[in-house]
């Protein structure tokens, strides 16, 4: 028999783990992270306490399941949508489970007036977003999503279709020349004398961050399901930035002082989170230490240029520059996060630097009647 609970957020966090076993490639959030971004008075995504909601399914006393039911006012006010999101959806291979967790958000999304339902969002279009239908073999970066096949099987059975295709991607630096991106444009650039980039390091992090937001709401208008990002949501999601940076690995592009561009990355946490079972114990310091030297993946969270420039060749330009800095802090692999189908622009660029398909997603849409 299926108990549900609403708001245990220690089984909320633990669920995953009951339910895909030891040996998944899923990688949870550290739990302080997770804590904060369900907040509805810390994480100011929400406009009101009632924004948002978590639920967990218990089989025999242990949470074999969880879900998010949200609301992103924002996105449906630029969208004209009555839409609820989904998320966290993580699920044994157990349709008893599963349906009572998709009931229970899709009742609490009726409940305030939503007419459709999708998802996952973890928890906006800017960040993980999508469930993985292909390539499960692949383990996933930070900040990519991650599922077993099941999960779809159960979406399906509840009635959603998939829609709004995109893939992530790998790039392998050690077979990668970053040279081959510098074409006319780009070495005309550089001798231009107009251009430098300016570093994201510890002591330039708030301006940088800064200039990066900026960029990323223009060069990012235009795309489906693009909600600008205030200042304070922005610098919400990237708190512990500082605490995980690599500085060689960032770079804010500079034309006549002015940011024209930004790469932002990380080094993937994905293997210290293991290691730590996702919580800061007294052992993380140690595991953190061992981490360091042992780090070959990075991933690009976000890349973007300034409308002005776009078709100017400055996107291949940052990333020699990154992928050069990547190669020479002895990094082998650099993931990518989603990209659409309808962005074209895009994955044409990750074809020029030799860029893989990694996993492939889709969103999961139910009208609600």
């Amino acid at each position: 028999m299926i108990e549900l609970r609403t708001g245990d957020f220690e089984a909320f966090f633990q669920a995953p783990s009951h339910a895909y076993g030891q040996d998944s490639l899923y990688v949870s959030p550290m739990r302080a992270d997770l804590a904060r971004f369900l907040s509805p008075v810390e994480n100011p995504l929400f406009q009101s306490p009632d924004d948002i909601a978590f639920f967990t399914a218990h089989r025999n006393g242990f949470p074999v399941g969880r879900i998010t039911a949200h609301i992103h006012r924002a996105s449906n006010a630029r969208h004209n949508e009555t839409r609820a999101h989904f998320g966290f959806f993580d699920c044994g291979d157990d349709p008893d489970a599963a349906r009572a967790l998709l009931t229970y958000a899709e009742t609490w999304a009726k409940a305030r007036g939503m007419t459709e339902i999708a998802g996952n969002f973890n928890l906006t279009a800017m960040q993980q977003a999508g469930v993985v239908t292909d390539g499960f073999d692949a383990a996933p970066y930070t900040d990519q999503i991650y599922n077993p096949p099941h999960i779809v099987r159960l979406l399906e059975a509840n009635g959603y279709a998939r829609d709004f295709p995109m893939t992530t991607s790998e790039i392998d630096l050690q077979s990668l020349d970053p040279a081959r991106l510098l074409g006319p444009k780009q070495k005309a650039h550089l001798a231009s004398g107009e251009y430098s980039f300016a570093p994201v390091n510890r002591k330039t992090l708030a301006a940088r961050m800064e200039d990066a937001r900026v960029i990323l709401n223009a060069s990012f208008t235009d795309n489906p399901m693009f909600v600008p990002v205030s200042a304070e949501e922005f610098h919400f999601q990237a708190k512990e930035m500082k605490a995980i940076l690599d500085t060689r690995i960032s770079v804010v592009l500079m034309r006549k002082g002015a940011p024209v561009g930004a790469v932002i990355a990380i080094p993937d946490l994905n293997p210290l989170v293991r290691a730590t079972g996702a919580r800061l114990r007294w052992s993380t310091p140690w595991h953190y230490l061992r981490y360091r030297l042992t780090r070959r993946r990075a991933v690009i969270i976000f890349q973007g240029v300034m409308p002005d420039f776009h078709g100017a060749g400055l996107n291949p330009l940052m990333l020699w520059h990154v992928l050069s800095a990547m190669k020479q802090a002895g990094y082998h692999k650099v993931g990518g996060t989603w990209i659409a189908d309808v962005n074209a622009a895009s994955l044409r660029q990750l074809e020029k630097v030799g860029g893989k398909p990694l996993h492939r997603l889709h969103l999961f849409r139910k009208a609600l009647a």
